[in-house]
């Protein structure tokens, strides 16, 4: 079915706004996944922060444009289907991942974050990377072992200080 003129734009000005907002992207190809297996995919992605849709490459190359994810416009071959992470980087590299692993019909092509297009088999890089709440976790260890190994350090001067004592109570008793 034929797009009219206004649907056009009206689909460039959404993906390019998803764009704009967008931490990462990922191209993939979906030929080949049935109704079904589409529709559970979008429904994971919408519990996960990502924006996912199928739209054609000429819409996506003029909606990319300005954008960070202009470096993409190379990898638009063929039926594309494509995610932006919203909040979490590696949202939407571990979502197609988890899925491509399950259905062999899922093809990544490609992925980009900051400007930087990266091949597809970069996708377990993306997708190792952690969440807004695990990098949160590993910057407050980070922060709090200095003091912790302050802590332990000042505590165990009195413990010293305690053995010497008793070391020293023994050895008077062994002389007498």
């Amino acid at each position: 079915m034929a797009l009219r003129l206004e649907q056009k734009q009206e689909i460039v000005a959404e993906v390019n706004n998803a764009a704009s907002s967008a931490l990462s992207a990922v191209l993939a190809d979906y030929r080949g996944l049935t109704v079904a297996e589409m529709t559970e995919l979008r429904v994971k992605a919408r519990e996960t922060g990502v924006y996912l849709r199928v739209v054609r490459n000429t819409l996506v190359k003029r909606a990319v444009e300005g954008t960070d994810f202009e470096c993409l416009k190379d990898a638009l071959v063929g039926p594309t289907l494509l995610a932006f992470s919203r909040e979490d980087p590696g949202a939407a590299a571990r979502l197609l991942k988890d899925y491509a692993q399950d259905l062999e019909e899922l093809d990544i092509k490609a992925l980009s974050i900051g400007g930087t297009l990266l091949p597809a088999d970069q996708i377990d890089r993306v997708a190792k990377l952690p969440t807004l709440d695990q990098a949160r976790s590993m910057l407050m260890s980070a922060m709090q072992a200095p003091i912790i190994k302050l802590a332990q350090t000042l505590n165990e001067v009195p413990g010293k200080v305690v053995r010497v004592v008793a070391a020293v109570k023994e050895q008077k008793e062994a002389e007498t």
